[in-house]
């Protein structure tokens, strides 16, 4: 039974993705011709036209939320709590250390002018202990 399958998802995978892209481009069509010409005045669509404008907006705008890189908008938070769990370990000293080699890493980012450039130091500050704080 394994193997059928196994040699099945050839010609199962193409179809399934080829019977969604009909369901969505059917979708959007519908409601482009339902909706578009009566509050835009503007003019109906066929079932290719919706498959390229669907297309051409997962192109431009992405195709879901994803996994990404981490900092770049996709899902980079289980990270960012490992890194700030192992610099609130470190000591004063290794901390110090630690941002110096990211600084010259970095170029000196932080020193450079600009909205949002000097917020290098400030993050580091949001994972000092309660302790360390005061």
């Amino acid at each position: 039974m394994r193997k059928v399958f196994y040699r099945g998802r050839f010609i199962f995978i193409p179809l399934a993705v080829a019977a969604f892209l009909s369901l969505i481009s059917f979708v959007v069509m519908q409601l482009w011709n339902n909706l578009l010409p009566d509050i835009l005045h503007l003019g109906t669509i066929t079932f290719w036209q919706a498959m390229g404008i669907f297309i051409l907006c997962k192109l431009l705008f992405g195709f879901g939320k994803g996994g990404g890189r981490p900092g770049w908008g996709g899902g980079g938070g289980f990270m960012k709590a490992r890194m700030a769990e192992r610099f609130k370990n470190m000591s004063p000293e290794q901390q110090e250390k630690f941002k110096a080699k990211m600084r010259d890493r970095m170029c000196n980012w932080n020193d450079r002018g600009g909205p949002g450039f000097g917020k290098f130091d400030s993050e580091w500050n949001d994972f000092k202990t309660e302790e360390e704080k005061k």
